[in-house]
């Protein structure tokens, strides 16, 4: 049955509609009840005939209103059962009806949970999502853009023309669209009309995948699809303190450590040959490494040094290679240079089968101002502040989240909970925490805002992280949460409930000045600045402590760590070797960086590969092997890391021996009583009869000498340990009379009687 209804506000609508301007197509498209019968209207742009098409019957649809609204009547409501066939341009396809998938996505629930900030998994709403309505197969799709006038979804379904997919906009802002057909891997983006008629293409914020740069496009992703197994890694990670356990963190870029041979095929995890990932400034002749060759990789590579983690610099979606990925664009996507979402699932899930934990740089505290991203994102300063006093980082040419919106810091906080709940990862190391405490952060006088105190505190940003923390570790106990911080704010590593940031672990900066200024100092002049080896110790009880030798200490112009040492090549190393084992036995987890395990030489240089060839010169294969033994020590010797945060895990027995630069100390533990001795010598000179106090009489055993010929050294020492004399010395009854090697760190452990 047709009849030609002439409506004149349908003239409007239909107006509206081919200008993307119309914020409610549900209430004119699809089926609409019509007195005691219903009018079907079909939005079909260019269209020059549309057939409506239920089971077996064919009805010819009219366009009295608008020549790309075709409609008829009917005598019931058909739901969703119905298709049309379009004929456009003299070709023919049969769809289903968008606008006749009706019902919210959102609920009142999530939306009230999202307006309050307080949707933990917010992106299984939000995005888009393989589902199926009315058993009909296809992508639901849902914004979050209030100020936008029309919201289209655009992708080569509709030749990337906005005037084909108008989204339906919901209560707080949401905008909902159920397209059928569409399916994994389809691109799509959304074009957002502004009251001012200003037009954006978008990615999603919330898409699970995008395209590889310089392709903006976000990419239809399945989730909760992958077969993980490592269930009993995430079962011991959540039910045992994470600090109460040795941690050795190797952080790594992922596409600089190693690239392969442009040559090489490049295969995903189902063994499937792809088109190589180039990028505009790598070496000749190369391509990045995919997921499952990094994997291949890096895992055994790993494992054979030692370490507990993996911390990989952000790897979210982001547009250019030489931010370092700390420039993100795509929030809830791992990075497709290097394959898709579910091959770093497998990457991550072969970590958990060797044993090794994933930590990642999560970027909270700006976004860059690329046009696809998120700034200006519905034609209003919707994720970021207005006012660039507040809302810019002007040196870093970027743009700073309003915490003070709750649906931004639901974005934030939805976005950490999902990197553990969708890609199990182990934990986060947050980026720049003092650009986000901080209204005055490398900001000129009088180009900030105070609080509301008169201050420079950012109060907004502090209950954002204190949020983010407190969920985080109630939905994952056993995790990692580590600071960046590089200021005496208090209480960083302090629980929320006591008015702390929540985190447990805080990057020792401090110390990593202090070590770096010291050894870069000509040997003689470190008498006169002991201060520098020892200051940490001073502190190192007010928070929990990780030390880091990160990549900011090796780029800029700063040198790599060996060649950041004085004198020759031979105390160059050995000071390296020093610094490593100094960095070893002090309280506090470890992280460095990758290739200061061999002695990098270079820069750092995200365009090329770590310089593997010096593996084939022994001072380098040296240092290596300390890194593989320090590791090994380090967890075989509870001593070292299981009273890391108490004040009992460490004693000096004396640190105030700067005329010849050698400082001595105990590292101990309650659980079983144990204790090792420390002893380093930071002159090229040895000494070979050095008096030290100990706590207990009997064989101190040499477990550990950084000047070893197998690292290199000069192979001085103490012929396998020492036995105590009755010598009172540093406040002991007892001591041992030790040979110090130039540029060395002893580690000795008591043996009740040489054996």
């Amino acid at each position: 049955m047709t009849v030609s209804i002439l409506l004149d506000s349908l003239k409007d609508d239909g107006q509206k509609l081919s200008e993307c301007r119309h914020e409610s197509p549900f209430s004119i498209l699809g089926p609409q009840p019509f007195k005691d019968k219903w009018i079907i209207r079909i939005w079909m742009p260019e269209a020059s005939a549309v057939e409506l098409i239920i089971k077996e019957t064919k009805i010819q649809l009219q366009n009295p209103n608008h020549e790309w609204i075709f409609e008829g009547v009917m005598e019931k409501d058909p739901g969703t059962d119905y298709q049309v066939k379009v004929n456009r341009g003299g070709i023919e396809h049969v769809q289903n009806d968008p606008w006749s998938f009706r019902k919210e996505w959102m609920g009142e629930i999530d939306r009230h949970l999202f307006a309050e900030g307080n949707h933990h998994h917010i992106w299984r709403k939000m995005g888009a999502h393989l589902t199926e309505i009315d058993n009909k197969q296809g992508v639901m799709f849902c914004l979050w853009a209030p100020h936008a006038k029309s919201v289209s979804v655009i992708g080569d379904i509709n030749s990337w023309d906005g005037r084909h997919h108008p989204m339906q906009k919901r209560l707080g802002g949401i905008w909902e669209l159920f397209i059928p057909g569409l399916g994994e891997g389809d691109l799509y983006k959304y074009e957002i009309r502004t009251e001012k008629g200003h037009c954006y293409e978008k990615a999603d914020p919330y898409g699970f995948q995008h395209e590889v740069r310089p392709a903006k496009s976000s990419v239809i992703s399945k989730i909760d699809s992958f077969q993980w197994n490592d269930q009993s890694w995430i079962s011991k990670r959540d039910n045992r303190d994470p600090l109460k356990q040795p941690i050795s963190v190797y952080e790594m870029h992922l596409g600089s450590w190693m690239h392969a041979s442009s040559e090489d095929p490049f295969v995903n995890s189902n063994g499937e040959h792809r088109a190589p990932v180039p990028a505009a400034d790598m070496k000749p002749g190369s391509r990045l490494l995919t997921y499952k060759e990094l994997a291949n990789k890096v895992i055994p590579y790993v494992k054979e040094r030692g370490f507990t983690h993996i911390e990989l610099m952000p790897i979210s979606e982001h547009p250019f290679d030489g931010s370092w990925g700390y420039q993100v664009t795509g929030w809830y996507a791992p990075t497709s240079r290097y394959g898709s979402p579910d091959e770093f699932r497998d990457f991550v899930d072969s970590c958990h089968k060797e044993g090794i934990g994933i930590i990642l740089d999560w970027v909270p505290g700006h976004f860059p101002k690329d046009q696809h991203g998120l700034a200006y994102f519905d034609g209003s300063h919707l994720y970021e502040h207005s006012d660039p006093r507040i809302g810019e980082h002007k040196e870093w040419g970027t743009l700073i989240f309003n915490y003070s919106r709750n649906e931004v810091r639901n974005f934030l906080v939805a976005n950490l909970i999902f990197w553990f709940d969708q890609f199990h990862i182990d934990g986060i190391r947050v980026d720049a925490v003092a650009s986000m405490l901080y209204k005055d952060y490398l900001r000129p006088e009088g180009e900030w805002i105070p609080n509301e105190d008169g201050g420079n505190e950012n109060f907004e940003a502090v209950r954002f992280l204190q949020q983010a923390n407190h969920v985080l570790f109630q939905h994952f106990p056993g995790a990692l949460s580590i600071a960046e911080e590089s200021t005496t704010w208090t209480g960083v590593t302090k629980p929320t409930d006591m008015d702390g940031l929540g985190f447990n672990l805080k990057w020792n900066m401090g110390w990593m000045h202090d070590m770096l200024d010291y050894f870069e100092i000509d040997p003689w002049f470190r008498q006169f600045n002991q201060n520098n080896i020892t200051f940490s110790i001073c502190y190192n009880f007010t928070e929990n402590f990780m030390l880091a030798l990160s990549h900011d200490e090796v780029v800029h112009g700063k040198s790599h760590l060996l060649h950041k040492m004085p004198g020759d090549d031979w105390q160059k190393y050995a000071n390296t070797r020093a610094l490593l084992a100094y960095m070893w036995t002090h309280p506090g987890k470890k992280t460095i960086f990758m290739g200061m395990e061999f002695g990098q030489r270079q820069e750092w240089n995200v365009w090329d590969d770590l310089q593997w060839d010096l593996l084939n010169y022994e001072p380098h294969k040296g240092i290596q092997k300390l890194v593989d033994d320090l590791n090994s020590l380090y967890k075989r010797e509870p001593a070292l890391w299981r009273n890391d945060f108490d004040e009992y895990g460490f004693q000096w027995i004396d640190c105030d021996d700067n005329k010849n630069s050698v400082i001595s100390f105990m590292r101990r533990e309650k659980t079983d009583g144990e204790w090792l001795v420390i002893v380093a010598n930071f002159t090229p000179q040895n000494h070979s009869n050095y008096r030290i106090g100990v706590p207990v009489d009997g064989f101190y055993e040499e477990i550990f000498n950084t000047d070893a010929s197998q690292y290199g050294g000069s192979n001085l020492g103490n012929m396998g340990g020492k036995s105590t004399d009755l010598y009172n010395i540093h406040s002991y009854e007892n001591s041992i009379d030790l040979c110090l090697p130039p540029l060395s760190v002893l580690v000795l452990k008591h043996k009740s009687k040489k054996n």
